[in-house]
């Protein structure tokens, strides 16, 4: 009886499969997050440039624009309106330059020892993906502070309400840049796409200025970008929380066709897209000798 109870006891072959994967995930998602945490020039250059966008475009506009915008969103303060977008802004570059890791492991070696390892070659995206994600996620979260800085109100709900959203923008941002780290050979290669690509991310997600009224060609591009699903957001949480009537947000937001997106279907959009690229990140590394 008891050879039969011990052999019950043990885990199957298929639990010991998904504990391995979960194991390898856990250990390349803290090892990326201990190197974020001992860097304490990193964490404070990447603060740096959404403050910096929010004190000059923001006073510097809000100025401009004497204080808010036309029509029925009069009563929003530039500054005000600008400050998700600034959150999103400390999202995309920390996320997306946490893949960076991979490309360094690459050039000194690290990272061919862990293609060779005995665990899943799925792990590897995944664990820098979340490990990229949480990164991101604590940088949107200081970010978040500064709110009753620029008039934003901040309260318990809001917080909880955000941080699912701050983390879907994170994780589908740090997918991506997984899966461009993944083919690149040369940290230069590397740096060159993504300012080819995040400057272009960041402008047209609405960050800066309205979704609507603008070009055709500009209106498409802008719902290509994944960025826009996830400042929107952020943007109608944080001004709702604000006394800022839906309406008036609305009009200011995203739009297909004319009708703004449902909140949790801007979510699914951007979550899929994360999917996505996280699925691209795992086929790269599978296929890499």
């Amino acid at each position: 009886m008891s050879e039969q109870a011990g052999a019950h006891a043990r885990p199957t072959p298929v639990a010991r499969g998904w504990q391995s994967i979960l194991r390898g995930i856990y250990v390349v998602w803290w090892r990326d997050l201990l190197r974020y945490w001992r860097d304490k020039w990193r964490l404070a250059a990447s603060l740096a440039q959404p403050l910096l966008f929010l004190l000059v475009f923001g006073s510097g506009l809000s100025s401009a624009l004497r204080g808010g915008f036309g029509g029925a969103a009069a009563d929003i303060d530039y500054i005000q309106y600008i400050f998700p977008g600034v959150i999103a802004m400390a999202v995309l570059f920390t996320s997306i330059f946490s893949a960076a890791s991979i490309v360094w492991d690459r050039e000194f070696g690290f990272l061919r020892e862990l293609l060779v390892a005995p665990i899943d070659r799925s792990t590897l995206a995944v664990g820098k993906a979340l490990g990229g994600a949480t990164q991101a996620t604590i940088q949107g979260f200081i970010m978040v502070a500064l709110a009753p800085v620029v008039g934003v109100t901040l309260t318990p709900l809001v917080f909880v309400t955000i941080l699912p959203l701050i983390f879907v923008l994170a994780f589908s941002l740090s997918a991506m840049g997984v899966a461009i780290a993944s083919r690149m050979r040369s940290m230069q290669a590397f740096q060159v796409v993504l300012n080819f690509l995040m400057l272009p991310i960041f402008f047209l997600s609405g960050a800066l200025f309205p979704l609507t009224g603008l070009p055709d060609w500009m209106t498409v591009l802008t719902r290509l970008d994944p960025a826009s699903y996830g400042v929107d957001p952020l943007r109608r949480v944080l001004l709702g929380a604000s006394g800022t009537p839906e309406a008036v947000i609305q009009q200011l937001g995203l739009t297909i066709n004319g009708q703004p997106l449902p909140l949790l279907g801007e979510v699914a959009i951007l979550m899929g897209f994360g999917l996505v690229m996280l699925a691209l990140a795992v086929r790269s590394f599978q296929h890499q000798e």
